[in-house]
């Protein structure tokens, strides 16, 4: 596996963000959890599923918005250069919806993209996750 010393991991759903750091090597890497930050999702107004079928269309909404949160995000510590080597992992429909997002230069820095949810799951099933992706 090549996880770069220092990549920042981003493991995001329609929901949560987490994010860890390599603090081992490229071949035996070590997640260190980071502090995940407070995103403001209802300034993201996800206005692309307008519906009247009621809460699923809320909730694709929310998920939307806060998918939208994070690449903001992600994309202001590529931009001031916090983050130098990225990798994205969420569901596919929330990968989706980063990719649409994400700023060019973001996408330069991104080594891999997981689609599974792993939020809220064990580290040793990240970096098994992280070493399933070539």
């Amino acid at each position: 596996m090549l996880l770069p010393h220092g990549a920042v991991i981003a493991l995001i759903d329609g929901a949560r963000f987490e994010l860890y750091r390599n603090a081992g090597t490229e071949a035996a890497p070590e997640l260190a959890a980071l502090d995940a930050p407070r995103l403001d999702s209802r300034n993201h107004s996800g206005g692309s599923h307008r519906s009247s079928t009621g809460n699923h269309a809320d909730s694709l909404v929310r998920e939307d918005a806060h998918a939208l949160a994070a690449a903001d995000w992600l994309n202001s510590k590529v931009l001031d250069h916090t983050i130098k080597d990225l990798v994205l992992i969420a569901p596919p429909r929330t990968l989706g919806e980063l990719r649409k997002h994400v700023h060019k230069l973001t996408a330069q820095v991104i080594g891999k993209e997981i689609a599974k949810d792993l939020v809220g799951r064990p580290v040793a099933e990240v970096v098994a996750a992280l070493r399933e992706v070539h």
